[in-house]
């Protein structure tokens, strides 16, 4: 592949995860508005998040396999187009029906389901189509247009509020048309894709086996990101609201004060996707590193989140940790196999990011109506628990074994060495 049209792929597949985030993020600074709308407890305004994340994670695996099968941008492209449909479908419900919430929530549902088809599974289309240091780096794009659509999320649903709060529900629309036609008309499909000729039970009997033996270390790598991402969603939900009813932040000012901590994240996951290349040694490092930032900026929280402006501080930190977490995580598991299986096993690891996404909200209203110092203690004691596991799970090391490996051929063929945990 040509460098310009390397470049051109990147930022295209980088959109797909912009679109997936901007599905929950965009909402978040317009939280307080919508309960006020649509008459409901903060609790049922939180459902606008989790059920959304709850559907796309329980879909996931389904599309993983799907896009195993066939050609993925044959799941990636329709997925775009349903999740824009159910953006149509909550703004006009929004729009025009007197009690629109129950309509949204279903609208909400769809969304989800079209999610499951987007961010995994380009994902793993990123691992077939780029080969050796291009992978990580091509990840990293794929993190940054992650990160950078929890940055500009807030901005845009704050601005597009101030014309009318059910405004948000239509801007998926308007983006997912033109990405569904840059992905069918400009993004390659994978060349490496090996047909599954022995049938789905062959299929499922190596995806088995390929937890028997690497489940160990990709449990953990899984149990990470939804905790990096609980913990990052949860937060940004309890500081819109915090920012709405002890400052009194509106509009626009909000939206720029959430995108703080997340311009953080979307700058480290840039750098991280640049220098990790093929080295997981340091994929581990930065695994651990990220989780004792995150665990240590919550533990401090306790103590010194006294006022919007530490708080956010504190956020910023912990996000430069999530920034160094989500990238690596994204080179180990995508290059954990070859591309027969990577679908289904970046599905799953997809499914519990969103998850993770689908607990932060109402957990953290939960434990907030403990305590405060409870809410942020839980996720320290999860983030430092998670390094732990990391530290000692994760391990790896350089040989010459002829029946496990975390790369696939195009990796092997450069290094002549292959990677263990």
């Amino acid at each position: 592949m040509k460098p310009r049209s390397q470049l051109l792929t990147m930022i295209i597949l980088s959109w797909v995860p912009f679109l997936m985030v901007l599905g929950n993020a965009v909402l978040i600074p317009v939280m307080p508005e919508l309960q006020r709308q649509l008459s409901v407890n903060k609790f049922q305004t939180s459902l606008l998040i989790t059920l959304f994340s709850v559907s796309a994670g329980t879909v996931i695996p389904f599309a993983g396999f799907l896009s195993d099968q066939i050609p993925r941008k044959f799941i990636i492209v329709p997925a775009v187009l349903i999740f824009g449909l159910g953006g149509v479908l909550a703004g006009m419900a929004s729009w025009w029906m007197p009690h629109p919430y129950s309509t949204v929530v279903v609208a909400r549902m769809i969304q989800g389901i079209g999610a499951a088809g987007t961010g995994p599974i380009a994902m793993a289309l990123v691992g077939d189509i780029f080969q050796g240091t291009a992978r990580s780096r091509a990840l990293g794009f794929n993190e940054a247009g992650n990160a950078f659509g929890k940055v500009v999320s807030p901005i845009i649903g704050s601005a597009v509020a101030l014309l009318a709060w059910f405004g948000v529900f239509f801007v998926f629309p308007l983006l997912c048309l033109p990405l569904a036609a840059a992905l069918w008309w400009f993004v390659p499909n994978q060349t490496s894709m090996k047909k599954n000729q022995n049938g789905m039970r062959e299929y499922w009997k190596s995806v088995k086996s390929i937890f028997q033996t690497e489940g160990r270390w990709l449990a953990v790598a899984y149990l990470t990101g939804a905790i990096a991402l609980f913990s990052l969603f949860g937060t940004l939900f309890y500081l819109s609201d915090l920012l709405e009813t002890a400052y009194r932040m509106k509009g626009m000012t909000r939206g720029l004060v959430l995108a703080i901590p997340i311009s953080m994240l979307t700058v480290t996951s840039l750098m991280v996707g640049v220098i990790i290349k093929r080295k997981t040694l340091l994929m581990k490092w930065l695994l651990v590193t990220g989780l004792l930032l995150l665990g240590a900026t919550t533990m401090t929280a306790i103590w010194l989140a006294r006022s919007a402006g530490v708080l956010i501080a504190l956020m910023s930190i912990g996000a430069i940790g999530t920034g160094t977490i989500l990238p690596s995580l994204n080179m180990l598991i995508t290059s954990a196999v070859g591309s027969d299986k990577r679908g289904v096993i970046t599905s799953f690891y997809g499914a519990v990011r969103f998850w993770g996404v689908a607990a932060g909200p109402p957990v953290f209203t939960w434990l907030q109506g403990i305590s405060t110092q409870v809410m942020f203690g839980a996720v320290g004691v999860l983030a430092f628990s998670c390094s732990a596991l990391v530290w000692g799970l994760i391990q790896p090391f350089s040989g010459q074994s002829q029946d496990r490996a975390l790369s696939d051929k195009c990796w092997k063929a450069e290094t002549h060495q292959r990677s263990r945990f």
